[in-house]
């Protein structure tokens, strides 16, 4: 009853999307000023927080630092295999599914990602391309705090993948799943240590910014 539950809402989802005008282009910004200033504070924060913080993580060992971007990209993977369902795509979801499974077992819960050497390559997907893949078009550009750029397809699909995604059932919502449980400060600890990660790969994108 619980997976019928969470189809109705991303089919909620879907129809809210569809209600939303389709010819909003993504250079159109819904809200210009307010958007300046949420980059600027964006920035800001960048500068004092997290950019210290990848600087540091930038200093690790190189088989830390690899080890835990397998691991935090191993567990998004989880959100691609209901996605890589609902747009179809039985192919995908063959690599989501085959290389969580081979990473979390043989790859020691992911710090190791031997799925790549037999050739399994998943693709990131969320709710906002599954939205796209339905020719939901991707609505107007806005900045958002800490978050950053999205659009109001993707901020609609920000929101429904913590109702999809497997990992954050388990964290968010504390269910049970396959006898891994969890809580909140699990998964917002799971999502920083990737954003750290991710910025200490784009140190210089951003410093260029």
């Amino acid at each position: 009853m619980l997976i019928f539950r969470k189809i109705k809402i991303v089919l909620t989802v879907i129809a809210l999307a569809l209600l939303a005008p389709s010819n909003a282009n993504t250079t159109e910004e819904c809200f210009e000023s307010a958007s300046r200033a949420i980059f600027k504070f964006n920035m800001a924060l960048d500068e004092i927080l997290l950019e210290p913080i990848a600087k540091g993580y930038n200093k690790l060992p190189s088989p830390i630092r690899s080890g835990t971007s397998n691991f935090t990209s191993n567990i998004g993977t989880l959100l691609s295999i209901p996605n890589n369902l609902l747009q179809g795509n039985l192919s995908q979801l063959g690599h989501s599914v085959g290389s969580v499974a081979i990473n979390t077992t043989v790859g020691i819960l992911g710090f190791l990602n031997p799925a790549e050497k037999i050739g399994l390559k998943p693709h990131k997907e969320d709710v906002g391309q599954t939205l796209g893949s339905y020719g939901i078009g991707p609505g107007c550009y806005f900045v958002l705090p800490v978050l950053g750029p999205t659009t109001a397809r993707d901020s609609i699909g920000m929101i429904a993948d913590t109702f999809v995604d497997p990992f954050a059932h388990v964290t968010i919502r504390e269910h049970e799943m396959f006898g891994a449980s969890g809580n909140s400060l699990d998964y917002f600890s799971i999502k920083a240590t990737g954003a750290v990660d991710f910025r200490s790969d784009n140190d210089k994108n951003f410093d260029s910014l």
